[in-house]
């Protein structure tokens, strides 16, 4: 578990399919992470048992004053490196929590745990150019924009599109940069 000033970040259960469900069947939620809204909580526990139930680095977001699952953020395999150094920072959040500064929060807390419990060297993220909000989350938390990968992904609805690659270094993390 890890704890910041107004959240909670800990393993996602079973228990939390309401929550996750909550955020992910709405219309700007998933097509802005690459994946198209959930359409019933079905499909959420299936998607659940995929990526968040029992994997290591990957987390609930939980709003401390109200103790409701908000988000989820965690850290993965690269698929695009193949180094056992670096992993991808991956996170989406409910609509209703945007532009408060709780991504921001979760994204430093997780920066750190990769650097110092995971001891990786290289955090990496990626978003669609488009994806502005995202993006300004990557550059509070110190992350540095490498370029774009063209035509990188085909997504739910046969769109292709750029990813815009991103990284944060140990180096540059203990250089101050959060």
């Amino acid at each position: 578990m890890l704890e910041t000033e107004r959240l909670s970040l800990r393993p996602v259960t079973v228990d939390d399919a309401d929550d996750i469900f909550e955020y992910s069947r709405t219309a700007n939620v998933g097509p802005n992470a690459g994946w198209k809204p959930h359409e019933n909580l079905e499909e959420t526990l299936e998607i659940m048992k995929l990526i968040f139930l029992d994997k290591e680095g990957v987390f609930g977001i939980v709003l401390k004053e109200k103790g409701k699952l908000i988000g989820s953020a965690g850290l993965i395999a690269d698929p695009k490196r193949e180094n056992d150094q670096v992993r991808m920072l991956g996170y989406a959040i409910g609509e209703a929590y945007w532009g408060q500064g709780y991504m921001t929060e979760a994204v430093q807390a997780i920066v750190r745990y990769g650097f110092d419990t995971l001891d990786l060297d290289l955090i990496s993220a990626y978003c669609y150019p488009r994806n502005a909000r995202s993006k300004r989350v990557l550059k509070k938390c110190g992350f540095t924009c490498e370029g774009t990968l063209k035509m990188a992904e085909k997504l739910y609805n046969g769109n292709i599109y750029d990813n815009e690659c991103w990284a944060l270094s140990r180096h540059h993390h203990l250089g101050g940069a959060i």
